[in-house]
């Protein structure tokens, strides 16, 4: 994990292609509050309506999430529903340039009935479907073809999204695996549910769910099949296939890796999550690792970095691009764990990159917590309630021996981090060895910068720093006979 952590530090922008079946998904949303009085069945009382570029526009808008230059390449409609799902990818940042209308057939569109019954969460009630799944015609393949051809040398990664709608034919597939190799691109593909695989051949890598796995294979087993089962599939699709790699998903189980020439498959176990929504979950998989390969990631490492993503999406209602932040800083919590709340300033930097990129509001304040006492936990909760992330700067065992003199801290760094993230409203904890954490302000940039006691806002040590980022001050109350000091001078008199 640490060799993972430390590529994913140099994250760079890449390129991805991605061919498939594009879709416009339609929510309507409503009040979902009351029967129809000549049916038992519910009222859907629409107040707004969402469209979303859906299906493998999913991988686009996940790609471009993580960094990348994305572009679209399928096929739509002639019709309002198609222009509508390439304006959706272009405001977004997908290049939709290489999407090809044809007359012949619809523009998929996949149309949710989302209702909220008693202000509780949303949940989706009925989906109206609008497909053709007849091949497409020869002129289409070949204007799907000549649009590959023309962006090829421009991309790091060619993904291959087929939910069997039609466009993924195995002439497409082929064309598109044999341009990619020969151009020495690597091609990911995440397969339908079909029983044969033929047209993925000689394709980098295979994304498959174990549903589709066992159904391609024509390999029975039930849903809790051992690693040994889940190898014997994966072995069955690399060497039938001409496959690089192979990554079985698993759903809770994780995911399971087998590279040609490896001992064994590398298994990938997942975080335990409250499900909400799987939808999404192996788009997310497939842009992940197209994502990761395209940084130079290894096999190994892609697929934890592609699993952790998969795991996030599927905590959140829908669809929706999780930003490469947020999966760096997942990785990170989960190699950290052992050491709690405690983080060095880089590993700090990159949780709160994800913490900003979900526009949450930052606050920090600081000091020795030798000895925490109701004084410390009312300023802290004071402190939390100011923002979304609180992060407490402890001075390290040195920095309080200066400040305090001999004898204390009664507690060293670590065991008072560890109180400290114990408590719910700290978030992060970071030490430091100066007497002040202006070197942590500089590099934090705090939205709020919290302080207690009896201080005004002009004498806060760092004020000036954290207002020059557009940050505040906040001076919050003390509570009187509530300090580590006079906690000692008691016991010490007593």
């Amino acid at each position: 994990m640490e060799d993972l952590l430390n590529r994913l530090s140099m994250w760079k922008p890449f390129s991805a292609m991605v061919v498939g079946d594009f879709m416009l998904d339609q929510l309507l949303y409503g009040n979902a509050e009351r029967l129809s009085a000549d049916a038992p069945v519910p009222i859907l009382d629409v107040r707004r309506h969402e469209n979303r570029a859906g299906g493998a526009a999913n991988v686009c808008l996940d790609l471009a999430a993580m960094g990348g230059k994305v572009f679209a390449l399928g096929v739509t409609g002639e019709d309002n529903e198609g222009a509508t799902l390439k304006r959706e990818l272009e405001r977004r940042g997908v290049d939709a340039g290489g999407m090809v209308a044809d007359k012949a057939r619809p523009t998929t569109v996949k149309r949710s009935l989302v209702g909220l019954a008693q202000a509780r969460h949303p949940q989706k009630m009925f989906r109206v479907d609008f497909e053709s799944r007849e091949p497409l015609s020869d002129a289409a393949v070949d204007a799907v073809i000549a649009a590959v051809a023309e962006r090829l040398a421009d991309v790091d990664v060619v993904c291959i999204e087929d939910y069997r709608k039609g466009v993924c034919g195995e002439r497409l597939c082929q064309a598109v695996i044999g341009m990619a190799i020969e151009a020495g691109k690597p091609v990911l593909v995440d397969p339908a549910l079909i029983d044969d695989y033929t047209k993925y051949r000689g394709a980098t890598a295979i994304t498959p769910n174990r549903t589709e796995a066992e159904l391609a294979t024509g390999l029975r087993t039930h849903h809790a099949a051992d690693s040994a089962h889940n190898a014997e599939l994966a072995h069955a699709l690399l060497n039938s296939l001409d496959l690089e790699a192979v990554v079985l998903t698993l759903d809770r189980h994780g995911a399971l890796l087998l590279e040609r020439g490896a001992a064994e498959p590398l298994a990938v176990p997942t975080v335990a999550r409250d499900v909400y929504d799987v939808t999404g979950a192996g788009d997310m998989m497939l842009a992940a690792l197209a994502a990761a390969i395209a940084n130079g990631i290894d096999w190994a490492g892609a697929t934890k970095f592609a699993n952790a993503a998969a795991g996030i999406e599927v905590e959140v209602f829908g669809v929706v691009p999780i930003p490469f932040e947020r999966i760096h800083a997942e990785l990170l919590r989960h190699h950290t764990g052992g050491a709690g709340a405690l983080r060095t300033l880089d590993q700090l930097l990159i949780e709160l990159a994800a913490v900003r990129s979900s526009g949450n509001t930052v606050v920090f304040t600081n000091g020795c917590f030798d000895v925490l006492h109701a004084g410390h936990v009312q300023m802290l909760r004071e402190a939390a309630n100011l923002g979304d992330y609180l992060i407490v700067g402890l001075n390290n065992d040195d920095s309080v021996r200066r400040l305090k003199g001999d004898g204390r801290p009664i507690n060293n760094v670590a065991d008072r981090a560890r109180v400290l993230g114990a408590l719910r409203a700290v978030d992060a904890v970071v030490s430091f060895g100066e007497d002040t954490p202006e070197r942590l302000l500089k590099a934090i940039k705090p939205d709020v910068l919290v302080k207690g006691g009896d201080y005004a806002e002009d004498e806060v040590v760092g004020r000036e720093i954290v207002e020059a980022s557009g940050g505040r001050v906040v001076v919050v109350g003390h509570v009187r006979g509530k300090s580590t000091t006079e906690l000692f001078e008691r016991v010490r008199t007593s």
